[in-house]
């Protein structure tokens, strides 16, 4: 694959990427795009509640799987030998979107409603509700900034691979959500998926499966993170909170 190529395929990726997020935002907030009725978490081809459950579980054990595999430093070992480095990041993007693109596809919503807010008559508990769902979507847009989103979603390395130049050594850096939390990307993914007025079975069967995966992916983060930077993580981590801020008691 050319330089030039590389890129174009990075910037394609990036492009589903990111309809595929904004998607995402569409579908676990069950929103209604009229005249559209776009498949949501709510919203979908019937199944009895037992089947839904199995092939919902399945979807969100492939999106899982898909992530972390990928992410392996042995995966990418192999995986490299195929794929040209500068496009790795680009392919592991592009494979994310496909697993979530077939999870709002083969989505089967279980009806049954676990707890429901009515907004006449809790309007403001409502309306804080949302405002906490749309500052969770917002704090994971932020933070994959503060990190650097061009590299995360591999057009950095497309870019440089043209350009010829190399990536900088990592740095841990600890910039404003940092600074008190370790993973606010998942912290806002966490406030996105359980805030909701109205919870249905299927919703919280999103919302639990895409936790158990996201507690799981933060102890292989935290183990890669450890080895790239040593102490000085131990040290950074130790000082903050994993997904809520951690509060400490001064003495005086």
């Amino acid at each position: 694959m050319s330089r030039a190529a590389t890129l174009l395929f990075a910037i394609i990726a990036y492009a589903i990427f990111f309809a595929t997020f904004l998607y995402l935002i569409i579908f676990v907030g069950d929103l209604s795009i009229d005249p559209l009725r776009p498949l949501t978490v709510d919203s979908g081809p019937e199944a009895p509640p037992l089947t839904a459950a199995i092939i919902d579980l399945a979807l969100i054990a492939l999106f899982g799987l898909q992530h972390s595999v990928m992410a392996r430093p042995a995966f990418k070992a192999k995986w490299t030998r195929i794929v040209p480095p500068p496009a790795e990041r680009s392919v592991f993007v592009l494979a994310a979107s496909a697993a979530l693109i077939v999870l709002f596809l083969g989505w089967r919503p279980i009806e049954n409603v676990v707890w429901s807010l009515n907004p006449i008559t809790h309007p403001i508990i409502n309306d804080l509700i949302w405002l906490v769902f749309w500052a969770g979507w917002l704090m994971v847009l932020v933070s994959t900034f503060l990190i650097n989103h061009f590299e995360l979603f591999g057009l950095q390395q497309a870019w440089f691979n043209l350009r010829g130049r190399q990536a900088a050594k990592p740095e841990l850096r600890q910039p404003l959500f940092y600074k008190w939390v370790a993973h606010p990307l998942y912290s806002g993914f966490f406030m996105a998926f359980w805030a909701t007025p109205e919870m249905t079975a299927g919703h919280l069967l999103l919302a639990v499966g895409m936790s158990a995966y996201m507690l799981t992916a933060i102890r292989y983060e935290e183990r890669a993170l450890t080895v790239l930077f040593g102490d000085d993580y131990r040290r950074y981590r130790s000082g903050v909170g994993g997904l809520v801020p951690r509060f400490r008691r001064t003495t005086s």
